[in-house]
């Protein structure tokens, strides 16, 4: 081999080594934060598993038979009902879903006439009614009509979703942590959106109603003759059953 091949050789190795060292330096200079955010699951069942706002349906069904018309007293308490809520709730039309070509089609679409007559005695303009006919899927079933209106409901879940194994796992990335399993809190999470009575207490407090002015006077009065301002109930002594702790 010659000097010049050795040369040549040497300069290779230095130009290798200078890249090398350039990329540790710019290697140093990555910043990173400290923060490792991953697609892990949340310990917090709240954040597992959040109540969300969206718009849902809330309906009810009306059973009618062959040979009936007319609605029953529960019934028409059901769709008083329904016309009542509608006005402090509803987000749209009520849709009435009457079948055809039924066995009682005939009573439906006259039970489907009393209905809308309740709904108008119950404040709900005639616009605000939508007719739709329906074919039921098995006709062995007892046809009905479903009164449905789209609102602002707060929902949760789904639940009973069991993505990994509960029992010991050495294949589990959460076996030997103390982690919750996924379902864990859904349930409890489902129930308390079901409960709420306005989803809009989720996002801010209601605003203020006006005072009992009634009651603030008499308080006031009481305050300035230096009375007690609290509410007696003489009646909720009579109810009890002793006299200890009196």
């Amino acid at each position: 081999m010659t000097g010049r091949t050795y040369l040549d050789c040497y300069r290779t190795l230095r130009l290798l080594g200078a890249l090398a060292g350039v990329s540790v330096a710019l290697g140093a200079c990555n910043y990173t934060s400290g923060e490792v955010v991953t697609a892990s699951v949340p310990v917090d069942y709240r954040l597992r598993h959040p109540i969300a706002i969206t718009e849902a349906d809330r309906s009810v069904v009306i059973f009618v038979g062959h040979g009936r018309g007319s609605l029953t007293a529960p019934q028409r308490a059901d769709v008083l009902g329904l016309a009542r809520i509608w006005a402090n709730e509803g987000t749209g039309a009520i849709i009435a879903d009457v079948p055809v070509d039924t066995p009682n089609s005939r009573a439906a679409a006259a039970s489907f006439r009393e209905i809308q007559g309740l709904l108008a005695a119950g404040g709900v303009p005639s616009g605000a009614i939508t007719l739709r006919h329906y074919h039921p899927d098995d006709p062995r079933t007892l046809a009905t009509i479903k009164l449905s209106y789209p609102r602002i409901a707060a929902v949760a879940g789904p639940c009973g979703l069991w993505p990994e194994d509960l029992g010991p796992n050495v294949d589990d990335p959460a076996y030997n942590q103390n982690k919750p399993f996924y379902n864990f809190g859904c349930a409890n999470q489902r129930n308390l959106a079901a409960m709420i009575d306005n989803p809009a207490d989720l996002e801010q407090p209601r605003s203020e109603t006006a005072a009992y002015t009634a009651r603030r006077t008499a308080a006031f009065e009481k305050y300035r003759k230096g009375e007690s301002t609290a509410t007696t109930y003489p009646e909720a002594e009579k109810a009890k059953l002793s006299d200890t702790g009196k």
